[in-house]
Parts: structure tokens; sequence; C-alpha cells
């Protein structure tokens, strides 16, 4: 069975609810995952915006939300978890806010595309320390057996 990633509350390249971005209540959306291979010994989650500033000519990625060593029996998260719901040792990172835990989308212009991207690792990590996007994505190289995407967009 191949990893999936879905969400209850918006289709693949549907428009995410303004109830998970800044414009709402700023929660996570329900997300849920099948297939996690039986060789996997946690799971990582990134959410991000490739499409920052302005999709007409992004000049970077925007980290909206950075967590690993989920563990690999786990299959859903339910909306509006932080950090006192996640399952234990799961590690946090820092998004782009400068802060750990969800940060919903809030494009300044245009519409936006948000990859929610799960990836089953062969290894536990070690304590990161709230690491980046990028420190999180260096412990992970070699360690990636399988990975899935969910993208939803918003535009204000």
């Amino acid at each position: 069975m191949t990893l999936v990633i879905n969400s209850a509350a918006f289709a693949a390249n549907g428009e995410i609810p303004t109830r998970y971005t800044c414009d709402g209540d700023d929660v996570s959306p329900p997300l849920s995952w099948r297939g996690v291979p039986e060789a996997a010994k946690s799971l990582v989650l990134i959410v991000d915006d490739p499409d920052a500033p302005d999709p007409a000519a992004p000049k970077m990625t925007w980290v909206h939300w950075v967590l690993y060593n989920l563990p690999p029996q786990d299959t859903e998260f339910p909306e509006g978890i932080d950090s006192s719901g996640l399952p234990a040792g799961t590690g946090e990172g820092i998004n782009d806010w400068k802060r750990t835990g969800y940060g919903g989308p809030c494009p300044p212009i245009g519409r936006h595309r948000y990859f929610h991207k799960l990836y089953a690792l062969d290894a536990k990590l070690p304590d990161l320390d709230q690491p980046t996007k990028q420190q999180l994505e260096q412990a992970m190289a070699g360690h990636i057996i399988e990975q899935a995407e969910l993208i939803g967009t918003y535009q204000r």
C-alpha cells in the first residue's frame, strides 16, 4: 500500500477553509494518513508554502508547521491539535513565525499552495531541539522510505 495523506476539511488541490487560516481560527485542519510502511520507525510532517510572498514571483518557501518522530502506528490528527495533544515523543520544529506549532495560511497576495508533506522514516531521529525545516531535512537525509503530500490552496 502506498503512503497517502488526506484531510476531511479540504480535497486535494482544493480550497482550505478560512477556519484553518489567519483569517479564521488559525487552527490546524484534521489530517489522516494510511499506508505507512511496516519498516517505518517514525513519521515527519512538514507544511509549507512555496509561493511566498507572491505566486506570480515566488521568492521563498514559507514554513507553517514542522513535526518529527511521530509514532508510525498513529494515523490521524484531530482538528486544532497543539503541543499538548501531540503523541508522546513527537518533536516540534520552528516555523517561519519563529515558533513551534501550526501557523495557518496568511498569504499577502494571490492564491498560494500549501503542501502537507508526510514522510515515513526508517529511523527515529535524535532530539533535534526545535529544528528548522532545513535542519530537519538534513537529519532525515538517507532515512526516507516513502512520502506523500496533500496540497490545499488559499487566497485572501
